[in-house]
């Protein structure tokens, strides 16, 4: 597994503008036997060596939300609570997103959806990239999707993202892609987005609070 800084706990109020970037890597799969774990370990250490990224990263097999919510102005249940409390202020303490997806279905995994549903003011006036894989297409209609969905939330996509298409096959017994030049080169097009836009939008949320 990649070393990953240790978990934020809270944003400071004005951070200097050539901070580290605060960036919660998400994996999204959940399944038995998923390469999840390799592709997100690789590119946590691609992304870490570019520097001016404080990573943290979430497994969401790690994290226990139950489907059912509660309704409108009703609380959530022990389960739920005890879970949004180790997930959901490092989800506030991020100032960017990467969002690491299999494709399923031509779309994404549901503990991805059920864990963005939960959570709303986490997302807002933020930037997030992906990082996807399967198949021939590498993943990039679950990435589509997405890009609906963190629209919606008031977040900000990245035009680029990296796409690892049959990891099962591209990827080597140490979980490194094969084509190392293309890869890599495509994390750096897209870290390099999400730093502009993650340095950006800090800036704009400490002078002027999002009110979407």
């Amino acid at each position: 597994m990649a070393t990953t800084a240790s978990t934020p706990t809270a944003a400071p109020a004005t951070p200097h503008e050539d901070a580290p970037l605060r960036v919660a890597v998400i994996l999204g799969s959940v399944r038995e036997g998923r390469q999840g774990p390799a592709v997100a370990n690789w590119f946590l250490e691609t992304a870490g060596a570019h520097g001016g990224l404080d990573l943290d990263f979430i497994d969401l097999a790690d994290v226990d939300l139950p489907l059912a919510m509660p309704g409108w102005g009703g609380s959530p249940s022990p389960q739920a609570a005890a879970a949004l409390a180790k997930v959901s202020p490092r989800l506030a303490a991020a100032e960017a997103f990467v969002i690491v997806t299999p494709e399923y279905n031509h779309s994404f995994p549901a503990a991805l959806k059920n864990l963005i549903d939960w959570h709303r003011e986490e997302w807002l006036a933020k930037p997030a990239g992906f990082v996807s894989y399967g198949g021939l297409g590498g993943g990039l209609r679950a990435v589509e999707q997405l890009r609906l969905i963190f629209a919606e939330l008031h977040s900000v996509t990245m035009r680029d993202s990296v796409s690892l298409h049959g990891p099962w096959s591209g990827l080597g017994p140490d979980g490194v892609p094969r084509d190392g030049a293309v890869t890599e080169g495509a994390v750096k097009g897209m870290v390099g987005q999400l730093v502009w836009w993650g340095r950006a939008l800090r800036a704009a949320r400490t002078s002027h609070p999002y009110q979407g």
